[in-house]
């Protein structure tokens, strides 16, 4: 979701880099060259653990005291992501710059000088060590400085896991009208990522505020009133970081010769499996066993105890899960990908259990299915502790713009 927040950046001027009041365009904003005519650019980056993808928005504003209206959004991607290059960073750069000129094309060119264009990096930046990932942002800053576009301040920055909860969670709010109803019922969001997982609601309950770590706690004020929000970004447990520590890959040596193995696996599955710039050998477990109830052993440990359980979620709060929620269900066959849909934690589990034990029949969607709705399952109840009613609305689009 995280390219939908340039939405925000341009309507309410937010701030990415601290948790702030938005404000409505004109008094006391500061200023910066932003064509107030009747329509406008905006170029997003949101560099990933797995891909870079570029946003491309066309804004309408009618009247100049108004908020301006989001017209038309056009997306494009690369892979691997930024995170691939931290040993050739001009490499990495050659990605943004290929993109850059995809913006070219979409914007007329009159209106380049105006068009701000911004890059927010999330997990798959902040698992670097500092000085590569700082390396990155550099080169990629040179890029967008020697490019036609609008560079404002802190253009090229990673987020930290609060700020991209809290800012998801206003963005989906926004577009869906929950943050303009007067009952404050509003809607929690459930992000996975590749390199981390975050989840952001406004709890009803002052127990489930009082039972949560301090820090998983947000304040924000907007729309003169304040918003105490439940938020916390699990570095290390997005979907693809978590194929890593059930290997047993994590951090591990020997890549040139070791063989990481689970029963999460089809038997006879073996290839080499890259991710965050190194490559892995990966591998099924030909003489032993597989299926959900071994896999979902294996993946407890990955998540059992690492994930804090929110008082609250044991209840009937309504959320949304996207990312590769969404993804994994379009391809498991769970939800339509032309619409999305809504789900029961449980179909997650009856999913992952037919995966797991018609692995060959899978195997061509992707080997590592029955490994990912497995731990998709796993993060949602004995993680997050979610029951097996709870209903998710899982989405990749909200009024055809993707989050």
């Amino acid at each position: 979701s995280l390219h939908l927040l340039f939405l925000l950046f341009f309507v309410f001027s937010v701030d990415f880099c601290c948790i702030c009041t938005p404000s409505r365009p004109g008094k006391n904003m500061a200023p910066h060259p932003v064509n107030f005519s009747r329509t406008f650019y905006g170029i997003m980056f949101d560099a990933g653990s797995t891909g870079t993808r570029v946003h491309i928005y066309k804004f309408i504003q009618k009247d100049p005291v108004e908020l301006p209206v989001l017209d038309n959004e056009m997306y494009h991607a690369v892979k691997p992501g930024l995170s691939a290059y931290a040993d050739m960073p001009e490499v990495g750069g050659e990605t943004i710059r290929q993109l850059l000129k995809v913006a070219k094309k979409m914007i007329p060119k009159e209106q380049w000088i105006q068009t701000p264009v911004v890059l927010k990096a999330t997990a798959g930046l902040r698992l670097l060590p500092q000085e590569k990932a700082k390396t990155l942002l550099n080169e990629v800053k040179e890029i967008f400085d020697d490019s036609p576009f609008f560079v404002p301040n802190n253009s090229v920055t990673i987020m930290n896991g609060t700020n991209e909860g809290v800012l998801a969670w206003v963005t989906v709010n926004f577009l869906t009208g929950h943050l303009y109803a007067k009952t404050r019922k509003t809607i929690g969001i459930l992000d996975l990522g590749g390199g981390s997982t975050q989840i952001t609601f406004l709890p009803r309950l002052k127990k489930t505020v009082l039972t949560a770590p301090p820090d998983y706690i947000a304040k924000i004020n907007m729309f003169n009133g304040t918003f105490e929000l439940y938020t916390h970004s699990y570095l290390g447990n997005g979907l693809i970081a978590a194929r890593l520590t059930t290997l047993g890959a994590l951090g591990a040596d020997g890549l040139d010769w070791k063989v990481f193995r689970s029963s999460c696996l089809p038997k006879k599955f073996r290839e080499d499996w890259s991710f965050g710039g190194l490559t892995y050998k990966v591998s099924g477990i030909p003489d032993g066993f597989a299926g959900y109830k071994l896999c979902y052993q294996e993946i407890m440990q990955v998540v059992k105890g690492i994930v804090h359980q929110p008082f609250e979620v044991k209840g009937s709060s309504i959320f949304y899960a996207f990312s590769y929620y969404y993804d994994r269900a379009v391809e498991s066959g769970l939800i339509d990908g032309s619409r999305g849909g809504t789900v029961e934690v449980r179909d997650f589990k009856k999913r992952a259990k037919e995966v797991c034990n018609k692995m060959t029949k899978y195997r061509p969607i992707s080997p590592f299915l029955c490994m990912d709705m497995t731990y998709i399952t796993c993060l949602l109840k004995e993680g997050f502790g979610f029951k097996d009613s709870t209903v998710l609305q899982v989405s990749g689009k909200y009024q055809n713009i993707i989050i």
